[in-house]
Protein backbone atom coordinates (compact mmCIF):
# COMPACT_ATOMS: atom_id res chain seq x y z
CA UNK A 1 0.00 0.00 0.00
CA UNK A 2 1.62 3.60 -0.86
CA UNK A 3 1.51 5.94 2.11
CA UNK A 4 -0.78 9.02 1.96
CA UNK A 5 -0.15 12.35 1.09
CA UNK A 6 0.77 14.48 3.97
CA UNK A 7 -0.94 16.50 5.35
CA UNK A 8 -3.96 13.95 4.72
CA UNK A 9 -7.65 15.00 5.82
CA UNK A 10 -9.28 12.68 8.72
CA UNK A 11 -12.83 12.65 8.68
CA UNK A 12 -14.18 11.43 12.38
CA UNK A 13 -17.98 10.30 11.99
CA UNK A 14 -19.04 10.35 15.26
CA UNK A 15 -23.24 8.97 15.98
CA UNK A 16 -25.16 10.54 18.12
CA UNK A 17 -28.76 9.58 20.04
CA UNK A 18 -29.53 11.27 23.26
CA UNK A 19 -25.99 12.01 24.16
CA UNK A 20 -26.53 15.69 25.66
CA UNK A 21 -24.74 14.65 28.99
CA UNK A 22 -21.76 13.66 27.13
CA UNK A 23 -21.54 15.13 23.43
CA UNK A 24 -19.88 18.41 24.63
CA UNK A 25 -17.14 16.50 26.50
CA UNK A 26 -16.56 13.83 23.72
CA UNK A 27 -16.06 16.87 21.03
CA UNK A 28 -14.05 18.57 23.20
CA UNK A 29 -11.52 15.70 22.76
CA UNK A 30 -12.07 14.70 19.15
CA UNK A 31 -11.21 18.39 18.31
CA UNK A 32 -7.67 18.17 20.24
CA UNK A 33 -6.63 15.50 18.07
CA UNK A 34 -3.34 16.11 16.28
CA UNK A 35 -5.02 16.09 12.48
CA UNK A 36 -6.56 17.85 10.08
CA UNK A 37 -10.22 17.34 10.00
CA UNK A 38 -13.89 17.06 9.65
CA UNK A 39 -16.09 15.98 12.34
CA UNK A 40 -19.51 15.07 11.10
CA UNK A 41 -21.69 14.74 13.91
CA UNK A 42 -24.80 12.95 13.06
CA UNK A 43 -27.79 12.99 15.21
CA UNK A 44 -30.22 10.48 15.13
CA UNK A 45 -33.49 12.13 15.79
CA UNK A 46 -32.62 12.75 19.71
CA UNK A 47 -35.46 13.51 22.05
CA UNK A 48 -33.56 15.20 24.83
CA UNK A 49 -32.34 18.38 23.26
CA UNK A 50 -28.86 16.85 21.73
CA UNK A 51 -29.64 18.38 18.34
CA UNK A 52 -30.66 21.67 19.06
CA UNK A 53 -27.09 21.84 21.52
CA UNK A 54 -24.74 20.60 18.67
CA UNK A 55 -26.54 23.34 16.49
CA UNK A 56 -24.52 25.67 18.71
CA UNK A 57 -21.31 23.62 18.98
CA UNK A 58 -21.05 23.74 15.12
CA UNK A 59 -17.90 25.30 13.30
CA UNK A 60 -15.34 25.34 10.89
CA UNK A 61 -14.18 21.67 12.18
CA UNK A 62 -17.64 20.27 13.49
CA UNK A 63 -20.15 19.43 10.82
CA UNK A 64 -23.86 18.57 12.38
CA UNK A 65 -26.27 16.36 10.11
CA UNK A 66 -29.89 15.60 11.51
CA UNK A 67 -32.01 12.66 10.44
CA UNK A 68 -35.61 13.43 10.80
CA UNK A 69 -36.48 10.21 12.37
CA UNK A 70 -34.86 7.95 14.52
CA UNK A 71 -33.19 5.42 12.24
CA UNK A 72 -30.24 3.43 13.93
CA UNK A 73 -26.67 3.75 14.97
CA UNK A 74 -25.99 1.79 10.99
CA UNK A 75 -27.70 4.49 9.12
CA UNK A 76 -26.09 7.27 11.01
CA UNK A 77 -22.65 6.16 10.09
CA UNK A 78 -23.74 5.67 6.56
CA UNK A 79 -24.96 8.71 6.86
CA UNK A 80 -21.55 10.31 7.65
CA UNK A 81 -20.03 8.01 5.26
CA UNK A 82 -21.63 9.49 2.15
CA UNK A 83 -20.42 12.98 3.45
CA UNK A 84 -17.48 12.26 4.33
CA UNK A 85 -14.76 14.20 2.20
CA UNK A 86 -11.33 13.32 3.85
CA UNK A 87 -8.51 10.43 2.83
CA UNK A 88 -9.16 8.28 6.48
CA UNK A 89 -11.93 7.69 8.12
CA UNK A 90 -12.80 7.09 12.36
CA UNK A 91 -15.70 5.97 13.80
CA UNK A 92 -16.17 7.43 16.92
CA UNK A 93 -18.52 7.10 19.57
CA UNK A 94 -20.27 9.81 21.10
CA UNK A 95 -20.75 8.36 25.32
CA UNK A 96 -17.01 8.92 26.54
CA UNK A 97 -16.14 4.99 26.30
CA UNK A 98 -13.60 5.16 23.97
CA UNK A 99 -10.64 8.07 24.24
CA UNK A 100 -9.42 10.09 20.98
CA UNK A 101 -6.09 9.68 22.65
CA UNK A 102 -5.81 6.91 20.81
CA UNK A 103 -6.20 8.21 17.73
CA UNK A 104 -2.30 8.27 16.27
CA UNK A 105 -2.28 4.16 17.25
CA UNK A 106 -5.58 3.81 14.73
CA UNK A 107 -4.45 6.78 12.14
CA UNK A 108 -0.92 6.33 11.57
CA UNK A 109 -0.37 2.79 10.33
CA UNK A 110 -2.97 4.20 7.56
CA UNK A 111 -1.17 7.38 7.03
CA UNK A 112 2.09 5.68 6.21
CA UNK A 113 0.65 2.54 3.91
CA UNK A 114 1.02 -0.28 6.58
CA UNK A 115 -2.47 -0.92 6.56
CA UNK A 116 -5.94 -0.27 4.71
CA UNK A 117 -7.99 -0.94 7.98
CA UNK A 118 -6.99 -0.92 11.50
CA UNK A 119 -9.25 -1.77 14.68
CA UNK A 120 -8.37 -0.85 18.35
CA UNK A 121 -9.59 -3.62 20.89
CA UNK A 122 -10.65 -3.20 23.88
CA UNK A 123 -8.58 -3.43 27.30
CA UNK A 124 -10.96 -4.62 29.48
CA UNK A 125 -10.98 -3.37 33.72
CA UNK A 126 -11.58 -5.79 36.06
CA UNK A 127 -14.54 -3.12 37.19
CA UNK A 128 -15.84 -2.41 33.74
CA UNK A 129 -16.22 -6.72 33.31
CA UNK A 130 -18.29 -6.63 36.90
CA UNK A 131 -20.34 -3.93 35.50
CA UNK A 132 -21.03 -5.54 31.88
CA UNK A 133 -20.51 -8.97 31.86
CA UNK A 134 -23.30 -9.58 29.57
CA UNK A 135 -21.68 -7.22 26.87
CA UNK A 136 -18.40 -8.25 27.60
CA UNK A 137 -19.32 -11.75 27.17
CA UNK A 138 -21.11 -11.76 24.28
CA UNK A 139 -18.60 -9.66 22.30
CA UNK A 140 -16.11 -12.59 23.31
CA UNK A 141 -18.85 -14.95 21.75
CA UNK A 142 -19.14 -12.91 18.55
CA UNK A 143 -15.38 -12.63 17.60
CA UNK A 144 -15.12 -16.19 18.26
CA UNK A 145 -17.58 -16.85 15.87
CA UNK A 146 -16.25 -14.34 12.98
CA UNK A 147 -13.03 -16.05 13.67
CA UNK A 148 -14.42 -19.20 12.98
CA UNK A 149 -16.64 -18.65 10.25
CA UNK A 150 -13.76 -16.22 8.18
CA UNK A 151 -10.58 -18.22 9.29
CA UNK A 152 -9.30 -14.26 11.21
CA UNK A 153 -7.54 -13.68 14.03
CA UNK A 154 -9.58 -10.82 15.38
CA UNK A 155 -9.40 -9.94 19.28
CA UNK A 156 -12.64 -7.48 19.31
CA UNK A 157 -15.09 -7.38 16.64
CA UNK A 158 -17.52 -5.26 18.04
CA UNK A 159 -15.12 -2.56 18.69
CA UNK A 160 -16.14 0.67 18.22
CA UNK A 161 -12.61 2.14 17.20
CA UNK A 162 -12.54 1.36 13.81
CA UNK A 163 -10.55 3.52 11.09
CA UNK A 164 -9.92 2.87 7.35
CA UNK A 165 -8.69 4.37 4.43
CA UNK A 166 -12.23 6.13 2.54
CA UNK A 167 -11.56 4.31 -0.84
CA UNK A 168 -11.82 1.09 0.98
CA UNK A 169 -14.97 1.81 3.42
CA UNK A 170 -16.90 3.34 0.65
CA UNK A 171 -16.22 0.62 -1.42
CA UNK A 172 -18.83 -1.84 1.00
CA UNK A 173 -22.57 -2.13 0.00
CA UNK A 174 -23.28 -1.44 3.44
CA UNK A 175 -27.09 -1.68 4.58
CA UNK A 176 -27.18 -2.31 7.99
CA UNK A 177 -29.13 -0.08 9.78
CA UNK A 178 -28.70 -0.58 13.45
CA UNK A 179 -25.94 -2.46 15.87
CA UNK A 180 -25.91 -4.73 13.05
CA UNK A 181 -23.34 -2.78 11.36
CA UNK A 182 -20.36 -3.42 12.76
CA UNK A 183 -20.36 -7.06 12.07
CA UNK A 184 -21.42 -6.47 8.52
CA UNK A 185 -18.34 -4.27 8.13
CA UNK A 186 -16.55 -6.92 9.20
CA UNK A 187 -17.84 -9.07 7.23
CA UNK A 188 -17.75 -7.45 4.16
CA UNK A 189 -14.29 -7.10 4.90
CA UNK A 190 -13.02 -10.36 5.46
CA UNK A 191 -14.88 -11.86 2.34
CA UNK A 192 -12.77 -9.68 0.47
CA UNK A 193 -9.98 -10.77 2.27
CA UNK A 194 -8.79 -7.38 3.31
CA UNK A 195 -6.41 -7.91 6.23
CA UNK A 196 -7.14 -5.74 9.94
CA UNK A 197 -4.51 -4.62 11.58
CA UNK A 198 -5.59 -4.31 15.48
CA UNK A 199 -3.95 -2.31 18.07
CA UNK A 200 -4.87 -1.67 21.42
CA UNK A 201 -7.21 0.78 22.89
CA UNK A 202 -8.64 2.12 26.29
CA UNK A 203 -11.81 1.64 27.50
CA UNK A 204 -14.47 2.49 30.07
CA UNK A 205 -17.38 0.61 29.46
CA UNK A 206 -21.03 2.02 30.69
CA UNK A 207 -23.97 0.23 32.22
CA UNK A 208 -27.64 0.24 30.71
CA UNK A 209 -28.35 2.70 33.39
CA UNK A 210 -25.44 5.61 32.57
CA UNK A 211 -27.54 5.10 29.10
CA UNK A 212 -25.97 2.27 26.95
CA UNK A 213 -28.02 1.42 24.34
CA UNK A 214 -27.35 -1.96 23.14
CA UNK A 215 -29.10 -5.47 24.14
CA UNK A 216 -28.55 -8.97 23.81
CA UNK A 217 -30.67 -8.80 21.20
CA UNK A 218 -28.62 -7.18 19.22
CA UNK A 219 -25.89 -9.31 19.57
CA UNK A 220 -28.46 -12.32 18.11
CA UNK A 221 -29.21 -10.08 14.78
CA UNK A 222 -25.29 -9.75 14.80
CA UNK A 223 -24.86 -13.72 14.76
CA UNK A 224 -27.24 -13.64 11.97
CA UNK A 225 -25.58 -10.94 10.02
CA UNK A 226 -22.33 -13.05 10.02
CA UNK A 227 -23.67 -15.92 9.15
CA UNK A 228 -25.71 -14.75 6.25
CA UNK A 229 -22.48 -13.24 4.81
CA UNK A 230 -20.44 -15.80 5.53
CA UNK A 231 -22.27 -18.36 3.22
CA UNK A 232 -23.06 -15.69 0.49
CA UNK A 233 -26.41 -14.24 1.06
CA UNK A 234 -27.08 -10.76 1.32
CA UNK A 235 -30.27 -8.41 2.19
Amino acid sequence: MEPLGRPFKLSIIVPVFNERPTIQGVLRQVKGSPYAKEILVVDDCSTDGTGDFLEQLADDEIRVIRHDTNRGKGSALRTGLREASGQIVLFQDADLEYDPADYPKLVEPIADGRASVVYGYRIWAKRDIRGSVVNYLGNGFLTGVTNLLYGSRLKDMEVGYKCFRADVIKALPLKASRFEIEPEITGRLLRRKVSILQVPVSYRTRTAREGKKIRWRDGLTALRVLLRLRFGEDW
